[in-house]
């Protein structure tokens, strides 16, 4: 399955009913250097829309939504050491944590890779 992304700038990877979920490339150019990263609970329920992370840089502190509604089953843990995964491979080691999903109609409604870039491409202008 391909990546699909949110107007927040998560992206989800769907793997049967597994979403892994993390922040674009482009959302962490914009943080600049991340330094801390608070993860969710493993268990814990969330919501489409609910704060899942928080992800503190050099800049700013941002939050990080749940593109999905589902059980939290696993979180990064290296991120605790290391929150410059993120920077550094956003997309791939960077990842949040791992949900899984109750309502597979939600990663319906998120972009794909070329709505996606056409929206950041929108943003730059």
């Amino acid at each position: 399955m391909s990546y699909r992304f949110t107007e927040d700038h998560e992206w989800v990877l769907v793997e049967g009913n597994i979403a892994t979920i993390g922040i674009s490339d482009y959302a962490q150019g914009q943080l600049g250097d991340v330094v801390y990263v608070e993860l969710p609970s493993v268990g814990g329920d969330v919501s489409k829309g609910d704060e899942l992370a928080v992800v503190e840089s050099v800049k700013a502190a941002s939050e990080v939504y749940s593109p999905v509604s589902g059980e939290v089953v696993e979180v990064n843990g290296e991120l605790e050491g290391a929150p410059t995964l993120v920077n550094e491979d956003a997309m791939d080691t960077g990842w949040f944590a791992k949900i899984r999903i109750k309502d597979a109609s939600e990663i319906e409604e998120l972009m794909d890779e070329t709505a996606y870039k056409s929206f950041v491409e929108g943003l730059d202008e």
